[in-house]
């Protein structure tokens, strides 16, 4: 049985610039960087830079970070004066602000949990919701 969330490898072309991007604009702890590849953390979460040829994907598919409703606008403002590219204005529960990382992998910060979408459901169904 899976009992959590292990660790998330994600393709970058430039492991140093990839490093310095989620550590100094995003804030993730570094641990260990070699030619090939970077480990970091945020929070119990363990990321994995891991040079190759990053082919994002062009549906949906995306990584959301938790942020605090303290830090988001200050957290936002980084990362657009960052130069990061944004790729969907959000429509959803709760803050958002989604961007690119250098290889255009897409990513999100997020104020909210489950707890909270869920919620947000009793009085915004989606199309065809169905509680499980």
């Amino acid at each position: 049985m899976i009992t959590g969330l292990n660790h998330i490898t994600i393709a970058v072309s430039d492991v140093k610039r990839s490093v310095e991007f989620y550590t100094a604009v995003l804030g993730f702890n570094g641990h260990a960087m070699w030619e090939q590849g970077a480990y970091l953390s945020c929070d119990n979460v363990w990321l994995c830079l891991s040079r190759d040829l990053p082919e994002p994907a062009r549906d949906y598919t995306h990584i959301a970070w938790s942020v605090s409703q303290v830090d988001f606008l200050k957290l936002s403002q980084k990362i657009i004066s960052s130069r990061a590219t944004l790729w969907k204005v959000n429509k959803s529960e709760g803050e958002s602000l989604y961007f690119l990382d250098p290889d255009g992998h897409k990513l999100e910060i997020h104020v909210g949990d489950l707890k909270q979408r869920l919620a947000s459901l009793k009085d915004k169904p989606y199309t065809g919701l169905m509680w499980l």
